[in-house]
Order: structure tokens, then C-alpha cells, then sequence
């Protein structure tokens, strides 16, 4: 009979894990050979794994986390530059696929960690950020990547980000697309715990049983009082980063960053 500590495998779609932890959820992004990318099938997936957690009532508290070597690195570049018309339409994408993911989590009345082992960039990002609590392995590193290929954050990411760490971090961190590693998003408030490598798993797995046999109500009240006070407005953000993003997606510099990206050499932007 499995222990209150032991994972179990609760449920296995294409490309996401669901285990069992006692009266925690671990949801594990699976798609390790692309560094658990985002493509049609993982959205499909992820939107009825949270589904699920959310549903069950015995399931008290959720921790999502990355199998391999990377949380996730954003959306599937590869896909994306075979994709044509509606394959294509990023507004579509955004409202129809990430948007539900991202609301579902800020709404789910259960505590939810992300669990950082490895890069977070672009909309991997904002999955992390939409979570109540983010802890990460020391080697990890965080990237609003979206700039490098001539897009803007998307997925909640332009609420998140400067509501956590402020205007001047969010611009750099948007404008530049820089790598934050581990330690500089703990000094900069953008995350909650950094543990070494080796300690990380633990001390992850425990976050999740202190938080599966808390005061889930409580839990749920504190969420609605942080959704009220800086997230009432997200819908609308949503909507307007997916319209900016359209825009994006329509311009020269996004055509460039796809091909610059599928034939593995730096972009070079025109500004068009």
C-alpha cells in the first residue's frame, strides 16, 4: 500500500504525467526531448490535467514541475514555422489554449507550486508565474525569451512579471531577453525558494505535503484576496496581450525570428 510520501501515477496523457502524493497532485510536463515545449497536444493535455486536480476533492494542493532537464522552454518554435493559416493564428492560440490554463490556475481554490528544475522561457514562464508559490533547483533559470523571435510576453506574463518584481525589472527583463538565473529572481522577488541541485527535489516534495495537509480553505481565501487585489484586471490584460501578439505575429521581424531560430543563426531584424 503506498505511503502519504510515495508518487504514484494517477493519470497519463501524450504529454503530461499526473501522480498521485497522498492529498497532493504533481503534474509533470513530458515532452523532455523539446524541453517540454508547448505544442497543440501539451495544451490539450495540460488544460485537463489542471482540469482534474481541480475537480478532485481529494486533491488539497498541486505542484506542476518539468520531467528532464527543463521546466519548459515556451512555446514549439519547430511547430510553429511548420504551421500555416489557423495553425498559425496566435490570437486563436493564445485565447482558446493558454488562456484557460493560465485563469484555471489563478482560480483553482487550492494551493499550486510550480516547481522549477530547469529553464523557464516564454509562455513556460508565465505557466510558473500564474502559480501561488515558485520554488526552483539553483540551476534553473528564467527568460521572457518572447523578444529574441519578435514577440511579446503573452500568457499573463506582462501581469505577472511587474507585479512580482516591479516596472524597471519587468522592461529589462522583457527588452533584453535575458536569462535570470536562479538566485537573481529569488534578490528580485520574481520567485519564493532556491535550493541546491541535490536538495531541490525534497524540499520541493515537502512544500507539497506541508501545503496538502494545510487549511485548504484558507488557502482558497488568500487566493481570492490576491486575484481581487492585483489580478481582477487579468482577463482584460489577457485579451489585450493577444491582440499586441497578433499584431507581433503579423510583422517581418516574427518571420525573421522563426527562420533565424529553424536555421539556427542569430535574427537580424530590420524593425519592420
Amino acid at each position: 500500500m503506498a505511503g502519504v510520501t510515495d508518487d504514484e501515477l494517477y493519470r497519463q496523457y501524450e504529454t503530461v504525467n499526473l501522480y498521485r502524493r497522498g492529498p497532493g497532485a504533481k503534474v509533470e510536463l513530458n515532452r523532455p526531448a523539446r524541453m517540454n515545449a508547448w505544442n497543440r497536444q501539451f495544451s490539450v493535455d495540460l488544460r485537463d490535467a489542471i482540469g482534474e486536480v481541480t475537480e478532485n476533492p481529494e486533491i488539497r494542493a498541486v505542484l506542476i514541475t518539468g520531467a528532464g532537464r527543463a521546466f519548459s522552454s515556451g512555446a514549439d518554435l519547430k511547430e510553429a514555422a511548420g504551421e500555416e493559416g489557423e495553425g498559425r493564428d496566435v490570437y486563436k492560440i493564445l485565447t482558446e489554449r493558454y488562456h484557460p490554463l493560465i485563469t484555471g490556475i489563478r482560480r483553482m481554490p487550492k494551493p499550486v507550486i510550480a516547481a522549477v528544475n530547469g529553464p523557464a522561457a516564454g509562455i513556460g514562464l508565465s505557466l510558473a508565474l500564474a502559480c501561488d508559490l515558485v520554488v526552483a533547483a539553483e540551476s534553473a533559470y528564467f527568460s521572457l525569451a518572447f523578444v529574441n523571435i519578435g514577440l511579446v510576453p503573452d500568457g499573463g506574463s506582462s501581469l505577472f512579471v511587474p507585479s512580482r518584481v516591479g516596472f524597471a525589472r519587468a522592461a529589462e527583463l522583457a527588452m533584453l531577453g535575458e536569462r535570470l538565473a536562479a538566485r537573481q529572481a529569488l534578490d528580485w522577488g520574481l520567485i519564493n525558494r532556491v535550493w541546491p541541485d541535490e536538495e531541490y527535489p525534497a524540499q520541493a516534495e515537502a512544500l507539497l505535503d506541508r501545503l496538502a495537509a494545510g487549511a485548504t480553505r484558507s488557502y482558497a481565501g488568500t487566493k481570492r484576496q490576491l486575484n481581487q487585489w492585483l489580478y481582477q484586471h487579468m482577463e482584460t490584460q489577457l485579451e489585450f496581450e493577444a491582440g499586441i501578439q497578433r499584431e507581433m505575429a503579423a510583422t517581418g521581424d516574427f518571420a525573421e525570428g522563426l527562420a533565424a531560430f529553424a536555421e539556427k543563426r542569430p535574427p537580424r531584424f530590420s524593425g519592420g
